[in-house]
C-alpha cells in the first residue's frame, strides 16, 4: 500500500484519496492537521456491525462507548477509551458514516509519545476534495474493498517527496 499524489496504490489498483488539510508533513504533531510521513502499518480494523457487516474475521465492533483519547498529556493519549471519559477524545461510534470502517494505523500507537498526533485512520471520507485532520479518507465502496483486503500489520507507505502542502487526489 503506497500513497502517491495521484492515490493510494494497493493490490494493483489506484484509489483517490483525500488527506490532511495541513499537507503531508515530516514533523507531525498534535492538531495540525497534517498526514505523517511514513511506514505505518495497518494494526486495527474497527467498524460498525449495525451498519455493515465485519469486513474480515479480525475487525473489531464499535460500540456505543467507544471514543479515542486525543488529549496530549493524558495517560491514554492515542488510546482507545470508553466513555464516560473527561478528557479530550473523540467519538468512534458516530451519527455520520465517516467511521463506518476505521483501519487502525501504528502512527505514534500503541507506544504514544506527548503532542506527535493521534488517530492517523483511514476511513470513509465526508466528500470529494474534503480534506481531514491527518488521517487518509476513501470513498465508501473503496475504504470497504480495501478493508476487506488489507491484512494484519499491512504496511502502509507515504513517502518522503510528498512532503509538502500535497493537495487531496481524487474525486
Amino acid at each position: 500500500m503506497r500513497l502517491t499524489p495521484s492515490g493510494l496504490l494497493f493490490r494493483g489498483r489506484r484509489f483517490p484519496v483525500q488527506i490532511g488539510r495541513g499537507g503531508i508533513t515530516m514533523d507531525k504533531h498534535e492538531g495540525d492537521g497534517a498526514t505523517p510521513v511514513g511506514k505505518l502499518q495497518i494494526l486495527r480494523i474497527l467498524y460498525r456491525a449495525d451498519r455493515l457487516p465485519a469486513p474480515q474475521d479480525w475487525a473489531e465492533p464499535i460500540g456505543p462507548r467507544d471514543l479515542w483519547c486525543d488529549a496530549s498529556g493524558h495517560p491514554d493519549y492515542n488510546h482507545d477509551v470508553r466513555a464516560p471519559f473527561a478528557a479530550s477524545h473523540e467519538t468512534l461510534r458516530r451519527a455520520d458514516p465517516l467511521y463506518d470502517i476505521v483501519l487502525v494505523t501504528d502512527w505514534n500507537y500503541p507506544n504514544a509519545r506527548p503532542g506527535k498526533g493521534s488517530a492517523i485512520f483511514l476511513h470513509q471520507r465526508r466528500r470529494a476534495g474534503y480534506p481531514t485532520e491527518g488521517c487518509l479518507a476513501f470513498r465508501r465502496d473503496h475504504l470497504i474493498w480495501i478493508a476487506q483486503r488489507v491484512t494484519p500489520g499491512e504496511a502502509l507507505d507515504i513517502p518522503i517527496h510528498l512532503a509538502r502542502n500535497t493537495p487531496s487526489s481524487g474525486a
